[in-house]
């Protein structure tokens, strides 16, 4: 009985519980991912701007097409944030698409698309149309996206 006891005791000492994750995307700028996923249904390159819920439902209806159950619409507070929906076209899992802040001035913003090659080294070559779903703050800029090539 001791034996157990102290076995149940080394047990649980030895979980490291829960990790921390941090939320903040400090090399994103003011982007904060809400949602990503490997298919689209684009087949090149597109930033898309929604500034409403109607349009955000109107891109998910697309997205969900193909898709039981589909995914959840996120629910985003539109008289304070906007979305940016940037879908990263047909490529295949090797060199997987981001989306980060390069330039703000007044009256625009710019948003580069780079590759970030996996470090997962299997031999899968599978297709993936991906798209990443951003909030940020409500703005009048200008926004534009220099593609990755």
């Amino acid at each position: 009985m001791r034996y157990t006891l102290i076995l149940i005791i080394v047990i649980m000492a030895s979980c490291s519980g829960q990790k921390v994750v941090s939320d903040q995307n400090t090399d994103d700028g003011p982007l904060t991912m809400v949602l990503q996923d490997n298919y689209s249904g684009a087949e090149t390159e597109e930033l898309l701007l929604i500034k409403d819920q109607q349009s955000l439902r109107k891109f998910f209806a697309k997205v969900n097409r193909t898709r039981k159950p589909g995914l959840p619409v996120p629910e985003i507070d539109f008289s304070k944030d906007m979305v940016i929906v940037y879908c990263g076209g047909t490529v295949n899992k090797e060199g997987v698409p981001s989306l980060s802040l390069i330039e703000e001035t007044k009256t625009h913003l710019a948003f580069k698309a780079s590759r970030e090659i996996a470090q997962d080294k299997s031999n899968t070559t599978a297709i993936i149309s991906p798209f990443y779903v951003y909030k940020m703050p409500f703005t009048d800029k200008q926004i534009d996206l220099i593609p990755w090539k």
